[in-house]
């Protein structure tokens, strides 16, 4: 039972970075997160156009296979941030390129950003 379960989560990280390499930024948040807001409000007035999966919507396990990509057993608000079709990292990941000014040169390299 085990090995069905594995293979059930691996077929869901194959598709979230699907979903994630469609677009140049890809967020999938939970729409009761008012940090994911704040992070969605930032982007928007850079310029910048996510593309956003509200993983209240999906089942559980969803989520459960974004923590395995993340690396995290905790439950983060920001369950993931895909920047050009490359996993950035959670909501601590955004800020801290945000406040590091490393945020703007990864979305422009993605073509999230022009100017």
């Amino acid at each position: 039972m085990q090995y069905e379960t594995e293979s059930w989560s691996g077929y869901l990280q194959e598709e979230i970075e699907r979903m994630a390499s469609k677009n140049a930024v890809v967020m999938f948040s939970k729409n009761t997160c008012c940090m994911c807001h704040a992070i969605k409000r930032l982007l928007c007035g850079m310029g910048v156009n996510p593309t956003v999966y509200e993983c209240n919507d999906h089942n559980p396990t969803w989520q459960n296979a974004l923590f395995s990509l993340l690396g995290n057993s905790s439950t983060p608000s920001l369950l993931g941030f895909f920047i050009g079709g490359k996993l950035v990292g959670s909501m601590d990941s955004i800020m801290a390129a945000h406040i590091n000014d490393i945020l703007v040169p990864l979305l422009k390299k993605a073509g999230a950003l022009w100017l």
